[in-house]
């Protein structure tokens, strides 16, 4: 892990699955690599920003830590973008843990003025909370419990933990070409990042 200041954002690569907007909830399918409609939410709800899941990690519920990347447009399923947490939605649901790291692009000038969960608006976190606390309603067997905000330290340190669950529990993406070495990448300190 990088000796860089804790103060520096951390580095990580978020996969989209959903796009901003859709009330369709698309999976990446690890078999065959390719998007699956898994179903389309119950509710009228919409995806608030673009909703995918941060690469080389594993959550509690094993899977890959969810991420919900604030972007003015929405991109479009399998995009890969380059992401700093700016805090985290923590929330249960059937399954267990389910927590969600809020976050933005990590070199879109445009995303500069959001460095903690305090500079996202009132609204928008009323907005995003809303959303989570709801969307699985009317899903037979489904339930959200728990929810709450959590700061950007908890956040990294979320997206941390789950980069040593993958490695502690072997977890591969199958999508990702093999390695030399059996253990994903590790997040990056802002001070380590290449400008590309």
């Amino acid at each position: 892990m990088s000796s860089a200041s804790s103060n520096e954002p951390l580095f990580f690569d978020v996969t989209v699955e959903i796009p901003k907007g859709q009330r369709n909830k698309y999976e990446v399918d690890h078999e065959t690599g390719r998007i699956r409609l898994d179903r389309m939410l119950f509710t009228s709800t919409q995806y608030p920003s673009d909703y995918g899941y941060i690469e080389d990690t594993l959550g509690e519920d094993g899977d890959p830590l969810d991420a919900l990347v604030l972007l003015d447009q929405p991109t479009f399923p399998g995009v890969l973008i380059q992401c700093r947490a700016i805090g985290m939605f923590h929330m249960r649901d059937e399954s267990g843990g389910d927590d969600k790291i809020l976050c933005v692009p990590a070199k879109d000038p445009r995303a500069q003025d959001k460095q903690t969960l305090e500079d996202v608006s009132e609204f928008d976190r009323l907005e995003i909370q809303h959303f989570f606390e709801t969307y699985k309603d009317l899903e037979p067997g489904k339930s959200v419990e728990g929810a709450h905000w959590a700061d950007r330290e908890t956040a990294e340190r979320t997206v941390r933990e789950a980069f040593q669950r993958a490695i502690d529990e072997n977890f591969h993406n199958p999508l990702k070409p093999a390695t030399s070495s059996p253990a994903p990448s590790h997040p990056t300190q802002a001070a380590e990042s290449t400008e590309s």
